[in-house]
C-alpha cells in the first residue's frame, strides 16, 4: 500500500523561504506589513513546496471563508428540469471561480427548509449569499436579513413596505413583455393571448404589466395562468383553445411555458405561425432553438446576470448617505435591458 507524503506545513515553507513563521502566514492570509522581496521569496516556497494553506485556520486570521452560498427556491426537481437555472448558476460560478471562491449550493423543498437555510448563513460558514426565484410571500429574504449575511437578490424583491432595503439584478421584465406584443400586433394579430408565469413570482407580475400595457382592456379570457413550466404552458393552451378558440397569437411568459403551448397548437392541427404566432421569454438555447417551429423570444441575458450578482457582492457595498433609497430602506438594483430575437414561430 502506498503511503501518502505529509502535506507541507507552515513552519516547511518559512525554512524555505529563510523567514519567520509569522511572516509566511501574513504572505498566505493575505495581511499587510511585509516587504515585496519577502513576498516573492514566500510565494515561490508555496510554489515549489505545493503547499495548501488551512481554510480553517486562515478563516480565523481573516474572518473571510471564501465561500458564497447561492439559495435557490425552488425544489430539486424544479432546478435540475428548467435551463434557466443552470445559465444563472454558471455564470455565479465563473465570477467566483475567478475570485477563487467557492460555490455552495442550498436548495429549499418547502418552507420547512427556509429555517436550515437560515441557521446554517447565521452559522458563519459563507461571506454572503446569493437569492434568487423567491415568491411574494417567502420569508426567506427575512430570515436572510436576521441572519446578518449581506445578499444580492436575483430578480426584484416583492415587499414594498420600506423596511428591508436590498441589492438586486433583474431584467427589464415589463419592457421585454412590450417589445413582444407590439411585434405581435404588428404581424397584423388583433387577438393575443397571455400565457403568465406563476403570479407570486415579481418577473411574472411585471411580465403580466407589459402585456397590459399595450393591449389595455384586452378580453380577461385572453390571460390564462400558468407556471413557467413546459406543462404549464400545455395546461394553458388547452383552457386558453377551449375559451377562445379564434385566438391568432400567444406570448408565454418563457420558453418553457412557450415549448408547452406550440406541442398543442400542432396536436390540435393549428399551424404557428400562420394560424397561431407564438413568442416565449428569456431565450435558452436549449429550448428556443429546438422547438417547432424554432422560437421568437425575448432575450435576457441569464448568465450575465448571475455574474453580476456575485460581482456585486464580492465587491461589497456601496457608501450609503441618509436620504439615498438604499438608506432609506427601498430596494436598490441594477436592470439589464432585453432584446426580441426573431425566428420562425412568430
Amino acid at each position: 500500500m502506498t503511503e501518502t507524503a505529509p502535506r507541507p506545513t507552515l513552519e516547511a515553507v518559512a525554512a524555505r523561504a529563510g523567514v519567520s513563521r509569522a511572516t509566511v502566514s501574513r504572505v498566505v492570509n493575505g495581511g499587510d506589513g511585509v516587504r515585496e522581496p519577502l513576498v516573492r521569496r514566500v510565494r515561490r516556497a508555496v510554489e515549489e513546496l505545493g503547499y495548501v494553506p488551512n481554510q480553517a485556520a486562515r478563516s480565523l486570521v481573516t474572518r473571510r471563508h471564501d465561500a458564497v452560498a447561492v439559495v435557490i427556491a425552488e425544489p430539486e426537481t424544479r432546478v435540475f428540469a428548467d435551463p434557466f437555472f443552470g445559465l444563472q448558476l454558471r455564470g455565479i460560478s465563473k465570477e467566483l471561480t475567478a475570485h477563487d471562491n467557492q460555490l455552495v449550493l442550498l436548495l429549499t423543498e418547502g418552507r420547512d427548509d427556509h429555517a436550515r437555510v437560515a441557521r446554517y448563513l447565521a452559522g458563519g460558514h459563507v461571506d454572503g449569499a446569493l437569492v434568487f426565484s423567491l415568491h411574494l410571500d417567502d420569508p426567506l429574504p427575512g430570515l436572510i436579513q436576521g441572519a446578518g449575511v449581506p445578499t444580492v437578490f436575483g430578480g426584484r424583491p416583492g415587499w414594498s413596505d420600506g423596511t428591508r432595503s436590498a441589492v438586486y439584478v433583474d431584467s427589464d421584465n415589463r419592457d421585454g413583455a412590450r417589445t413582444a406584443v407590439r411585434h405581435l400586433l404588428g404581424l397584423g394579430r388583433g387577438r393575443i393571448a397571455h400565457i403568465t408565469g406563476a403570479l407570486d413570482q415579481t418577473s411574472a407580475v411585471d411580465r403580466l404589466d407589459g402585456y397590459r400595457d399595450v393591449m389595455g382592456d384586452a378580453d380577461p379570457g385572453l390571460i390564462v395562468e400558468s407556471d413557467f413550466t413546459a406543462a404549464g404552458g400545455e395546461r394553458a393552451m388547452r383552457e386558453l383553445l377551449d375559451r377562445r378558440p379564434d385566438v391568432d397569437a400567444v406570448f408565454a411568459a418563457n420558453d418553457l411555458a412557450a415549448s408547452g403551448a406550440l406541442r398543442v397548437l400542432r396536436e390540435r392541427g393549428l399551424r404557428v405561425p400562420e394560424d397561431v404566432a407564438v413568442i416565449g421569454f428569456d431565450d435558452m438555447l436549449p429550448v428556443a432553438e429546438h422547438t417547432d417551429p424554432p422560437l421568437t423570444t425575448v432575450r435576457q441575458d441569464i448568465e450575465e446576470m448571475g455574474r453580476l450578482m456575485a460581482r456585486l457582492l464580492l465587491r461589497g457595498p456601496e457608501p450609503r448617505h441618509h436620504g439615498d433609497p438604499a438608506a432609506d430602506g427601498a430596494p436598490t438594483g441594477v436592470v439589464l435591458p432585453t432584446t426580441l430575437v426573431r425566428r420562425a414561430s412568430a
